[in-house]
């Protein structure tokens, strides 16, 4: 970089001119950095962007805004190749403390030193961009989810590589009668077209279909994954999509719904006898009376814990099939709860109308004659339905997240349920995971078949799952993505769904996979720090080959060479920092990111001493949950404590205990870490940041008792985004609970 030339621009709009005085901010500028501000009405309009944009031309190589937070009006202040930093007058300071105060003051003050001081530690990043990139994508699963996908991807003009395990496309559809209504009036079974799909995608040219073929090895990341196929054939592609679909329960375990007495079967096997003509009894006659016995192992602690969504609509639809067929058929629903969301209410309807009898009971057993005894809910008794030809039970849906005919890893996989104890992975010797699973969590955690994939990865082959063997995402934020960067997960092996649901989840994954190839290509990040050009450079000369950043990364973005030395895939990696906060060498940084970055701002504030009477409490916030959180505190005007200086990171997995210690030592009184709420909700945004910071934090009792402090100085707490009003009252309660402890002994030194 040539030599900087920092430009820095004070906003005195939305109330902040009149809340706190500019000319103090100026003075800030000038005096303590040597740097000369302009102040404008309104910066972010076009007359004070034009501003900047003079000043960029004329020399200014780096801004520094301090206006609204950093969250908004990013459009405006965006003067690439030149870095933009941020301070929060407005949110954080004046719309959450009272105007005219002096604490309201001296808090816009420190805020504009943070950013002020921290301009020298970072610069506009270098993208990591490095020979061709693919723009192929490949789609593993031939079914309804995969074909769908396939055509999604090509339609948007990129090739596609279709990989299909069986020796024919079209899934479990090619095996079904008729499907579940997609279109209006949703009330009555549709034709199914599955060969018409099928043939649509044959004769795509952008599409190669592989039969019989499964994934044996694959390795690089984004824009340069190299898969390997069964037959030994080496594809280069961009992004994967997995589209493996779903199996049913194993019914096996259903004796006690009477699973073996000849006439009960699985709904995927009445399906079968649909679509081969009228189903036939065990006795050969054709079937008159048939019990359908919903949640067969769903939502059952014992066997499948969740609803599998599909299976009350799957039973209604074949009942009416049955009763379209021969209108004196008997059709009985048993169920304890019956479940049609959204437009399958139509066909709930229909089947009403058409003459199905519901029952709502639980089955307490199937007699070999076919006699099924329900506890009937409604008349409070035990009530036997006789005269049956077939019971019909409705298994749930088992995600096909594994290969099921292959061998299973015997391993720890990287999984969010295991431990996060960096030194436990760290002393398994040949432990090819992150931190071994908890003895009782080990049936749980291991995926029950072989790795789909065989991902070359140092946190094992597997995709990661989240809960009950489906694909590893954050539910609310990231649908389809997987923890592994570039893999994207759609249709029942991310959650049950039908066959509509799953032509849209498809088209889902596949902009994901666009977006990860073009971006890969660009030298830009995913979700959820979009855009970031930055990436983690490691100062091997330093760097004491103690795994942590290997260990510790939630998206398996960092290996070993030969020399045991951590190498970074740059296009796996997510910018949350996590590996930075781990190195005990703070080796590990970012462009636009550092250890230095964050202490520098940490020790810009200034302290007042302890006869003031004014503590200083540093905030260490999450910018994905507790920062917006703040930011609509402040919105809404809610206020805390002027005496808190708020610090955003990337995640709290980026922080150093460093930072705490530095904190200390130059006189804060107390630390508060503000992040997601860890655990199996799984709400951190980069998937275990939050726990990576209680575990450290966990061990900064030993820093606070060398230099004689009390353990009750710092603390992490859980923040919502929609935490904006119970936010202030923690703030406050931490800096009541500090006062009460008193002043850090450290000031002054």
């Amino acid at each position: 970089m040539s030599e900087r030339k920092t430009g820095v621009y004070l906003c005195s709009g939305c109330g902040i001119g009149e809340a706190v005085p500019m000319a103090a901010l100026e003075g800030v500028a000038r005096t303590e950095y040597k740097l000369e501000p302009k102040t404008h009405a309104c910066l972010c309009g076009d007359e004070g962007v034009e501003m900047i944009r003079a000043d960029i031309a004329a020399g200014v190589n780096q801004v520094v805004v301090a206006a609204c937070s950093a969250r908004v009006m990013t459009d405006r202040f965006a003067f690439e190749p030149v870095l933009t930093l941020r301070a929060d007058l407005r949110e954080k300071v004046i719309w959450s403390h009272p105007a005219g105060d002096e604490d309201t003051a001296a808090l816009a003050e420190d805020s504009l030193r943070m950013a002020l001081a921290a301009a020298p530690k970072v610069k506009f990043p270098e993208p990591w961009i490095e020979g061709d990139y693919s723009q192929r994508i490949a789609v593993l699963g031939g079914g309804v989810t995969g074909l769908n996908a396939a055509r999604e991807a090509a339609a948007l003009g990129h090739d596609v590589l279709l990989i299909e395990r069986s020796d024919r496309l079209g899934g479990r559809a090619r095996d079904a009668s008729l499907r579940l209504p997609h279109r209006p009036p949703y009330d009555k079974p549709e034709a199914n077209h599955i060969e018409d799909l099928v043939a649509a995608v044959t004769a795509e040219p952008r599409i190669v279909v592989r039969l019989g073929a499964t994934v044996t090895r694959t390795g690089g990341m984004p824009g340069k994954f190299a898969v390997t196929l069964s037959d030994g054939s080496v594809e280069d592609v961009g992004a994967i999509v997995i589209a493996t679909g779903w199996r049913p329960y194993d019914a096996g375990k259903l004796g006690h719904l009477g699973y073996g007495v000849p006439g009960v079967v699985t709904n995927v096997q009445f399906e079968a006898m649909l679509k081969a003509g009228a189903p036939k009894a065990a006795s050969g006659k054709p079937v008159k009376s048939v019990a359908f016995v919903q949640c067969a192992g769903s939502r059952d602690p014992e066997h499948l814990p969740y609803c599998s969504s599909t299976c009350c609509a799957t039973s209604l639809k074949q009942a009416l099939e049955l009763l379209q067929a021969d209108p004196a058929a008997n059709c009985y629903v048993l169920y304890e709860e019956l479940r049609t969301p959204g437009v399958a209410e139509e066909l709930y309807r229909a089947a009403q109308r058409a003459g199905v009898i519901f029952i709502k009971g639980k089955v307490k057993g199937v007699d070999a004659d076919l006699t099924v005894h329900v506890a009937d809910a409604l008349v409070q008794q035990d009530v036997p339905l006789k005269g049956l030809d077939m019971v019909v039970l409705a298994t749930g849906m088992v995600p096909n997240s594994t290969d099921p005919d292959a061998a299973p890893v015997e391993y720890g996989a990287d999984l969010l349920k295991g431990d996060v104890d960096p030194e436990a992975a760290i002393k398994v010797a040949g432990f090819c995971g992150e931190a071994p699973a908890a003895p009782e969590r080990r049936a749980q955690a291991v995926p029950p078949g072989g790795p789909l994939l065989n991902l070359q990865y140092r946190q094992g082959p597997h995709l990661p799952v989240l809960h009950d063997g489906f694909a590893d995402s954050h539910y609310i934020c990231f649908p389809y993505e997987t923890r592994r960067t570039g893999i994207y997960t759609c249709g029942p092996v991310r959650r049950p769904m039908d066959w509509a649901e799953a032509e849209e989840d498809a088209q889902g994954a596949v902009l994901k996979a666009v977006q990860a190839v073009r971006a890969a290509a660009a030298g830009s990040a995913l979700h959820p720090r979009v855009g970031d050009l930055s990436f983690p450079k490691i100062g091997l000369n330093q760097c004491t080959k103690c795994r942590r950043c290997t260990v510790e990364c939630p998206f398996g973005a960092i290996d070993e060479d030969e020399k045991e030395y951590p190498q970074v895939n740059p296009t796996r990696c997510r910018r949350c920092g996590t590996c930075m906060g781990a190195c005990p060498v703070r080796t590990i940084s970012f462009d636009n990111y550092s250890v230095e970055y964050l202490t520098t701002q940490i020790k810009a504030v200034k302290i007042p001493d302890e006869f003031s009477g004014k503590p200083r409490i540093l905030v260490i916030a999450c910018e994905n949950d507790a920062v917006p959180a703040l930011d609509q505190a402040g919105i809404k005007r809610n206020s805390w404590s002027a005496h808190v200086r708020v610090l955003p990171v990337r995640c709290l997995g980026s922080v150093s205990l460093l930072c705490i210690s530095d904190a200390l030592s130059v006189g804060y009184d107390g630390v508060m870490l503000m992040g997601c709420k860890p655990g199996d909700d799984y709400q951190c945004h980069f998937v275990k940041g939050s726990a990576m910071a209680a575990e450290r934090l966990s061990k900064v009792g030993e820093t606070l008792k060398s230099m004689m402090l009390e353990p009750e100085r710092v603390v992490q707490v859980d923040a919502s985004i929609a935490d904006a009003d119970r936010l202030p009252g923690v703030i406050d309660g931490f800096v009541e609970q500090i006062m009460g402890i008193g002043f850090n002994p450290f000031k002054g030194f």
